[in-house]
């Protein structure tokens, strides 16, 4: 060739490549690929390309790319693989244009790449040089391979969904925006990798990768996304309670490079979703109601009560949330034994430390399950989670000194109802038994013998702040091992609300007794109702019952628990946090050793939020968006604020409503413009200084 071969031009084809590798949600000027997969790249030439000519492309990632360290790829079009295997072929060559194909691998790093090409001793950088390869569950090859297309469709690509909350028996969804696809969520993505200091060879491997995310998500250690905070004072920044999504929080992160306040577990799930999905790793966000926070993993939670049944806080080291959230990411485990690839339990709200640092998983749901509690990572942890076993002690005055009596234990209470969103509906899904076998189940018996043997069994002396100080004579305790006492009276106890647990009115609280075996028993009945926040720290004793009854033979009794509006109304409005009604009853049957302790956990309910809009709107046409709330309440909600956001329609707006006294209609209204296609979602969240957050989703189609 008499003239230099030049190339003039490159065409990343990005609308074409986007679609199939299902990344064309991307708000990115920038080409995002999967690896494992193919794409094609239009160049142009300064004339027609010869079989002589020298061309090749080079792949670069890093700061400084080097061949020998493998972070540059420099990549000569040909049949087979490259030794790294990458591959690059000709599709069609015709005059001065030429139609490449490169297929990455799928064990490629993942992460930002910058492409240029070399035609002799020419080099060409095209503008917009920045190549994203991301993990791909549609590639049967990459460890991350999710066979089923709703799951992809869900545990990927969709940017909205719920997170559950609540309590046991109360569970009610959060909406959540993970807007993975959002603007700068995916160079957040790219910078947190970057921030992790893993080696290049670690960013294949999905296990270093989501292990790592966990750490980052949390600022602890490493000055990471969201900053954790549980003390009920958020003046200097956002409340936990006040997101309704992720991209705020990661924009804000990305553009500051400074932590972001603040988070609570929901929050912490909620990112770490994201980015998992922005990445593409399959994610889903888990909620474990009654979750066991044991510090010292044997696997028993002591709780402290005194003779009112009101739940003595300062004494607990441990503590049972009302729920926690955390995260299952899908993975083969290339470095464990066979028959623990799927779902892996990852957890970014920093409870504890791992290797030093505030990190956990990722952990098989199949190891907590079957009691391999020795496999990395973090599993004596997550077992403990759905696992322990609460104890319930009694402190008593004795002779002015304090006296603990074991008055009960519960072995089932912990760790049910695990939910995460159903794939393809907006409904939950019970998770459960993919994280222990059915309470009571032969198989469940044998899991619990293989983790006991990993996990230090404790005596049966009460653990608390002062435990190194009681005298072994103040504690009493007639059995060493945790078994459900067979029952003299077959008591029972029940904990109900008669009426609708409405913030503003009086709560109507009953305690059903019931015995069931002949003869007359007279019952010592102690019942307490406290208000806590969800990680079970009592925030205010409302009132308790203390009564003696008697029962004959088989019959019940309903002992009212009943609280005035004024005695909790300071709380609801001083406490910055969510609470929940936590209702305690001990029972003591007299002249014999049938003592009974059962707590329960209920949530307020509130009025609504409606939406009106259209069902469907048209690309680019503006539509309006109204949002109605009628204060139904026998209170004033003060300082109302109206927060929404719907991706791809409008960006996050907030509403500044004052007080809204009983009976008051507030109207807000929204003119919005969509900018993508198909179904999409609308947010909104009122919170007030009583209320904490009523929150509202509502969908719309948008066509061309």
């Amino acid at each position: 060739p008499g003239t230099d071969l030049k190339v003039t031009g490159i065409d990343f084809l990005k609308s074409q490549n986007s679609r199939l590798h299902h990344t064309d949600a991307y708000n990115i000027k920038n080409l995002v690929v999967r690896r494992g997969q193919a794409f094609q790249l239009q160049l142009t030439f300064s004339r027609e390309l010869k079989a002589a000519d020298k061309l090749a492309l080079r792949f670069g990632i890093g700061k400084r790319p080097m061949k020998v360290r493998g972070t540059l790829l420099s990549l000569k079009p040909k049949q087979e693989q490259d030794f790294s295997g990458w591959q690059i072929s000709i599709v069609k060559n015709s005059g001065k244009e030429c139609l490449l194909s490169v297929t990455s691998s799928p064990r490629a790093p993942v992460g930002k790449y910058t492409l240029n090409v070399k035609t002799g001793t020419n080099i060409y950088k095209p503008e917009n040089d920045a190549v994203y390869l991301l993990f791909n569950p549609w590639c049967e090859a990459d460890v991350v391979f999710m066979a089923d297309e709703a799951q992809r469709k869900e545990y990927v690509l969709n940017d909205t969904g719920y997170i559950y909350v609540g309590s046991a028996y109360h569970i009610y969804n959060k909406p959540w925006n993970f807007g993975q696809f959002e603007e700068f969520v995916l160079d957040t993505c790219m910078y947190l990798l970057d921030k992790s200091k893993l080696k290049l060879s670690n960013r294949r491997d999905p296990i270093s990768v989501s292990r790592a995310m966990s750490a980052l998500v949390n600022s602890n250690d490493d000055s990471g996304v969201l900053v954790g905070n549980w003390s009920g004072n958020y003046s200097n920044g956002t409340s936990p309670l006040d997101w309704i999504g992720s991209v705020s929080i990661l924009q804000k992160y990305y553009k500051t490079k400074k932590p972001v306040c603040y988070g609570q577990c929901w929050v912490f799930s909620g990112v770490l979703t994201t980015v998992m999905r922005c990445l593409g790793i399959p994610s889903r966000c888990v909620s474990n109601f009654n979750s066991a926070h044991d510090t010292e993993e044997n696997l028993r939670i002591d709780i402290y009560l005194n003779e009112f049944g009101e739940k003595l806080n300062s004494l607990s080291f441990d503590s049972v949330w009302n729920f926690h959230v955390w995260n299952d990411a899908w993975m083969k485990r290339t470095d464990l034994p066979a028959g623990f690839d799927g779902w892996q339990a990852i957890d970014s709200t920093p409870q504890e430390r791992s290797q030093g640092i505030f990190q956990c998983g990722p952990c098989p749901l199949n190891a907590v399950r079957e009691g391999d509690v020795y496999l990395p990572f973090d599993s004596k942890f997550v077992y403990a989670e759905v696992n322990a076993d609460k104890v319930y002690w009694l402190v008593k005055k004795v002779n002015g000194k304090d006296k603990y009596v074991r008055i009960g234990s519960e072995t089932q209470g912990i760790g049910v109802n695990i939910s995460t969103k159903a794939v393809g509906q907006d409904k939950r899904e019970d998770i459960t038994t993919q994280y222990k076998y059915p309470e009571g189940s032969e198989k469940e018996r044998k899991a619990m013998e293989k983790a006991s043997s990993f996990i230090r069994p404790s005596g049966m002396v009460p653990r608390a702040h002062f435990a190194s100080t009681v005298p072994m004579d103040a504690v009493t305790s007639e059995h060493e091992v945790l078994q459900e006492t067979v029952s003299k009276t077959g008591l029972q106890l029940e904990i109900t609300n008669k009426e609708a647990l409405y913030p503003g009115n009086p709560l109507e609280l009953a305690i059903t007794v019931k015995t069931s075996t002949p003869g007359s028993w007279t019952i010592n009945l102690a019942g307490s109702c406290q208000l806590q926040s969800y990680t079970g720290k009592v925030e205010a004793s409302l009132g308790y019952v203390k009564e003696t009854i008697k029962l004959e033979g088989k019959s019940e009794m309903q002992v009212p628990l009943k609280i005035a509006t004024n005695a909790y109304m300071k709380t609801l409005a001083s406490v910055k946090d969510e609470v929940l009604i936590h209702i305690t009853a001990i029972a003591e049957v007299q002249g014999t050793d049938d003592k009974l302790t059962k707590e329960t956990t209920m949530s307020f309910e509130y009025p609504p939020i409606t939406v009106q809009m259209p069902e469907m709107a048209k690309l680019n046409k503006e539509f309006s968006c109204a949002f109605i709330f009628k204060n139904k309440l026998n209170m004033s909600l003060d300082n109302c604020k109206l927060l929404v956001e719907g991706l791809g329609i409008f960006k996050m707006a907030e509403f500044d409503e004052g007080d809204v006294k009983p009976g008051r209609i507030i109207k807000s209204e929204i003119i919005c413009t969509p900018t993508r296609l198909g179904e999409k979602k609308i947010v909104a969240k009122l919170t007030s200084t009583q209320i904490k957050g009523i929150s509202v989703e509502k969908t719309i189609t948008i066509t061309e």
